[in-house]
């Protein structure tokens, strides 16, 4: 059986955007992890935390089971109400070239 890493592999040397693709879901994925294992630290229900950011039980649901990415301003209530910093920091993808 292949693992995760053999399929990503597998991705981006059959198609360079699927790569992208991969490398974006998992920042995504991993900038979600974070704020749920915030939120469970804290103690905080999903819908606690709605409430504190003013936002729907379902949109932060949506969140946290990846039905759905946040926008930038979402993200940014959410981790003001669970004490989180969003950095940026270069990474190993160079930017596009024009």
């Amino acid at each position: 059986m292949a693992t995760w890493t053999d399929y990503k592999n597998h991705g981006r040397q059959t198609n360079p955007e699927i790569g992208k693709d991969i490398d974006e879901a998992e920042a995504v994925s991993k900038i979600v992890g974070t704020m749920i294992e915030r939120r469970h630290s804290l103690d905080i229900s999903q819908r606690g935390l709605a409430q504190l950011c003013g936002l729907p039980h379902s949109s932060v649901a949506r969140i946290e089971s990846g039905k759905t990415t946040p926008n930038l301003n979402t993200l940014l209530r959410i981790f003001r109400e669970l004490g989180l910093t969003l950095v940026a920091e270069p990474g190993s993808i160079p930017p596009p070239r024009n």
